[in-house]
């Protein structure tokens, strides 16, 4: 009985490092997310430059990822394939661009479709502005207001 009790143990151990070993190899397998959307080719092919406006396109294919901000010259329809590996930074290995360009009048002009070898990958960071408060919290503001309040001006108003 003794001997049967060490056979099991063993086996036991021996599924359990089995286990661990494929539970850590897969936590170093590669995830690839996409990111935003891109219309299809043939949803593309029906859109027509010089006769389609924004609306039909809207209609066709769906509200843009962005808009031209400063003349508000073209719609912009980005997509991104990002690979997550463990603990490494997230890697963006295809982005796709697609822009609609319109006319003065918002007819379609153009359609072209950008690649990251069109360009360089632009790093997108946080940035804070620093108010000048300092590290004044919250309550201290509120308490800190309650006596530079004049009822004689809630009156006037």
């Amino acid at each position: 009985m003794r001997r049967d009790f060490g056979r099991v143990t063993k086996a036991r151990a021996r599924v359990a490092v089995a286990v661990l070993a494929i539970a850590a190899m897969s936590a170093c397998t590669a995830q690839y997310r996409l990111h935003g959307f891109v219309p299809p080719e043939d949803e593309l092919q029906q859109i027509v430059p010089g006769v389609d406006t924004r609306a039909s396109v809207e209609d066709l294919i769906g509200v843009p990822t962005t808009s031209g901000v400063q003349r508000d010259t073209g719609y912009y329809y980005i997509q991104s394939e990002v690979k997550h590996l463990a603990w490494k930074r997230p890697e963006v290995i295809d982005r796709t661009i697609l822009e609609i360009s319109f006319d003065e009048a918002g007819v379609v002009n153009n359609i072209t479709t950008y690649g990251l070898e069109d360009g360089r990958v632009v790093p997108l960071s946080r940035r804070v502005t620093r108010t000048s408060d300092g590290d004044i919290s919250f309550v201290r503001k509120l308490f800190g207001n309650i006596g530079a309040l004049n009822l004689g001006d809630l009156g006037n108003s």
